[in-house]
């Protein structure tokens, strides 16, 4: 292994088609986990967990490139949040109009429609709601009052389309439609064609006013839900997250778990590992034995009970696998560290009077850096792997969203049972890329370092 060059690994490297796969896709994983981390607030991360900071969104969402391949177009979830705003006066009276419109074309009725907002005014200003649709027909929604105030207040409101005050107002203008919909839900008659229990595609424009009297009102973090059944790249869950966002958050957390994990235990592996072999004799007796102690521990049930009585924190995870990570790497250091203490040049050093220090740093451990690199690619999948499965047992931290994590909250609420297909995809399948790309780097380098496998 002397004779490999730093130039000669990269010269045999870009000859193997598993390496330069491998690096393409490791680097495409880490383009996304940049993205991730300048893209996406931090606040959606710290978020994750916060089932208010998700209300918008609908549960259980199919992912919206689903309608590519659908005969018919399942409604897409809109959330409409920069209103077309105009404000006109008519003597004392004073009108402050959010006006939203939307294209609707899909083949199914929308699941809601949900006008969250905050006003600000003195007095009692009225609010009305009403919609126009792509016939022409005019439909009043709404008309309420806000809470009475002396002076001036901000007010925060969701107005739903179950309210009974809207059925009621459609109920009084069924006329238009020449037929009854007692049984028939407020988003299924406004989006319903007037002949037909077909939905009616084409424009709608929700009119919102407020109408105040010689007061200053405005409406202020307007916005519009239309409830639909599609959502996002990857579609929501049981608790209205967007999956897109915890699978891109996910990448740079795995790839911490993953490098960090198995630089330190190589590290400590490789000096553990060549240290003993160059003692020898009883350094090396009570350092192996040691080693055979923590090599015996089962690793999966020890950090379960680690995880289950100190804590499930995600750092302290990643101390817990470095802890039975090194081991097998001090084993072969050991060995490779016994033919190479032989060598004369190590023994011209200690008749130098060097250090031993100075020799394992300077004439051995070199030596092995070769092995460590393809160690250190070959020991992340393997770290990837244990974080997802004591997170999928319940024993990640859940206050980061990890792949481990995100299958564990499918598994609890019964996502392959209900044919949520979106929810474990692509987590199993973001751990299988990145598991390969390291497989695929680290079997490239081992091919070029090791003498038996490069024959």
């Amino acid at each position: 292994m002397s004779g490999i060059t730093p130039q000669e690994i990269k010269q045999e490297f870009l000859k193997s088609k598993m390496g330069i796969a491998g690096i393409v896709i490791l680097a495409i994983l880490v383009a996304t986990s940049i993205i991730a981390i300048i893209a996406i607030p931090v606040e959606t991360f710290q978020e994750w967990n916060n089932p208010s900071s998700w209300i918008s969104n609908p549960k259980v969402a199919i992912p919206i490139w689903v309608n590519i391949f659908m005969a018919d177009k399942i409604p897409e979830h809109k959330i409409l949040d920069s209103p077309n705003i105009e404000k006109a006066s008519r003597g004392e009276v004073e009108l402050i109009s959010h006006q939203f419109g939307i294209n609707f074309d899909y083949d199914d009725f929308p699941n809601d429609f949900i006008y969250e907002f905050s006003a600000e005014y003195s007095g009692a200003p009225l609010l009305e709601i009403s919609v126009i649709r792509p016939d022409g027909i005019a439909l009043d929604l709404l008309a309420t009052s806000l809470p009475y105030s002396d002076g001036k207040t901000t007010h925060s409101e969701r107005i739903f389309s179950t309210d009974d005050a809207i059925k009621k107002n459609l109920s009084l203008q069924s006329e238009i439609f020449g037929f009854t919909f007692d049984r028939l839900s407020a988003q299924d008659i406004v989006f319903s064609e007037t002949l037909e229990n077909k939905p009616l595609k084409g424009d709608y424009i929700f009119l919102m006013d407020l109408y105040g009297v010689d007061s200053e009102n405005d409406i202020q973090d307007s916005k519009l839900i239309i409830g639909g059944k599609a959502f996002g790249v990857m579609g929501t869950d049981e608790l209205r997250r967007d999956l897109a966002i915890g699978l891109l958050w996910g990448t740079p957390l795995a790839l911490f778990i993953g490098l960090v994990v198995s630089i330190a235990s190589v590290i400590a592996g490789l000096l553990y590992g060549v240290y003993a072999g160059y003692k020898g004799k009883k350094t090396d007796e009570v350092m192996m034995r040691f080693n055979d102690v923590i090599y015996a521990l089962p690793a999966l049930p020890f950090l379960i009970i680690l995880s289950v009585t100190i804590s499930n924190s995600i750092f302290l995870m990643v101390g817990f696998l470095m802890i039975f990570g090194w081991v097998g790497i001090a084993k072969v250091a050991r060995s490779m560290s016994l033919q190479i203490k032989t060598r004369g040049y190590v023994d011209a050093a200690n008749m130098m009077g060097q250090k031993d220090s100075k020799i394992i740093l300077k004439h051995i451990v070199p030596q092995l850096l070769p092995y460590a690199f393809a160690s250190i690619a070959i020991s992340v999948p393997a770290a990837i792997t244990t974080e997802a499965g004591l997170s999928f047992l319940g024993l990640g931290d859940p206050s980061f969203p990890t792949w481990g994590q995100i299958l564990h909250d499918a598994n609890i609420y019964g996502a392959a049972a209900r044919g949520m297909w979106w929810w474990i995809m692509p987590p199993g399948v973001m751990i299988a890329i990145t598991g390969l790309a390291f497989v695929f780097i680290g079997n490239a380098l081992d091919a070029i370092v090791n003498p038996k496998l490069k024959r």
